[in-house]
């Protein structure tokens, strides 16, 4: 094997295969005329992507995967030459040479993605999994709290993800519907996936296993077998309150009252006949309130949140003003944005209330 290639997309694509896989993976370099496929697997998770390259002969290596990304990473030339020498890799440029050892090639396999059952736009894809892939846990004994539910309603993608104290809820529209699709899907993995894809991507599953893919790149995980996440489980016809008022200034006006509340967490919004009040008190530094102007519409039930919780479900509704759907008790309290109209992702945010301090 021996080509040539620019670093930037060839750091991009073995970069984002080895943040995807562990620190002790393989990548599998094949250089055709098309170009070069970088490609590995890791337990339940499969990655390849291509890169343009000019190839001078063809041919396969596979090396390790974390010090071939470290080293083309750090590289601060235009270009690059792969070419395989006795038993090395060697990652040569005008001034420098880097070789790696060979390994091989049959114990690292290239399996094929699950069916196209759908598509939908990546960017669309992207905005919505940054606020539903947040709400999931990052580390938890039930795996259905660390998922992100992939589900076809009709002509629409649903993403759902809950931590137990919160959960988002996101629809897009799909481009194409071949077969349904429903799945539970690591968050973490699928949030890093879809950063790295672009354009139209294509959904793929099968009972075991769930792929995004898009021109260039293709990454493949096991799904989660867990059961399902629902909003349906979650009652919501109790609202006896709404609130409308911009994300932003409720947002700043938390951040400012909750540097005086005790340990910076928990925070009344005391509903008024046309304002928010917050206030907090601390021992050591004193006191602090607020009036938000706000449209108020029922009765005045005043919920307390986990201030930190309360800002990430405010932050997918900045500079918009958001709807508070709220229910007595500790009962769930849904977000919404107050104007639907041109919204691309349809997103509801349910978060539940504490007790007050």
């Amino acid at each position: 094997m021996d080509l040539t290639s620019f670093v930037r997309p060839l750091a991009a694509v073995v970069t984002a295969a080895a943040r995807l896989l562990s620190r002790q993976a393989r990548l599998r370099l094949r250089a055709s005329a098309d170009g070069l496929v970088v490609s590995g697997n890791d337990r339940d998770l499969a990655v390849r992507f291509s890169c343009p390259a000019s190839t001078h002969l063809d041919g396969e290596v596979v090396v390790p995967a974390a010090p071939f990304a470290e080293t083309v990473r750090m590289l601060d030339v235009d270009q690059v030459r792969l070419a395989v020498e006795g038993s090395r890799l060697a990652v040569r440029t005008d001034h420098a040479r880097f070789a790696l050892p060979l390994l091989d090639r049959d114990l690292l396999q290239d399996p094929a993605p699950p069916p196209l059952l759908s598509k939908v736009d990546g960017a669309a894809l992207g905005a919505a999994l940054r606020t539903v892939a947040g709400t999931a846990a990052k580390d938890d004994p039930l795996p259905v709290f660390t998922g992100v539910r992939v589900q076809s309603i009709g002509g629409e993608l649903c993403l759902t993800a809950s931590d137990r104290y919160r959960m988002a809820v996101a629809r897009l529209p799909l481009r194409e519907v071949r077969e349904p699709i429903d799945v539970l899907v690591p968050a973490t993995l699928l949030t890093e996936a879809a950063r790295h894809g672009a354009g139209a991507m294509g959904l793929h599953a099968d009972h075991s296993h769930f792929a995004l893919s898009w021109p260039g790149g293709t990454v493949t995980t096991a799904v989660l077998d867990a059961g399902f996440l629902s909003a349906d489980s979650i009652p919501s016809d109790a609202v006896d309150t709404e609130v409308e008022v911009g994300a932003d200034e409720l947002a700043a006006a938390i951040r400012r009252v909750g540097v005086y509340s005790e340990d910076r967490r928990i925070l009344t919004l005391e509903v008024g006949d046309a304002h928010l009040r917050l206030a907090s008190a601390r021992q050591d530094t004193g006191e602090a309130e607020e009036l938000l102007k706000a449209n108020v519409c029922g009765d005045r039930t005043s919920p307390s949140f986990q201030a930190r919780y309360l800002l990430d479900a405010l932050a997918p509704f900045s500079g918009e003003r958001v709807r508070l759907a709220i229910q007595p008790g500790l009962r769930a309290c849904v977000l919404t944005p107050a104007d639907e109209d041109g919204r691309e992702v349809g997103l509801k945010y349910y978060l539940m209330p504490m007790l007050p301090r």
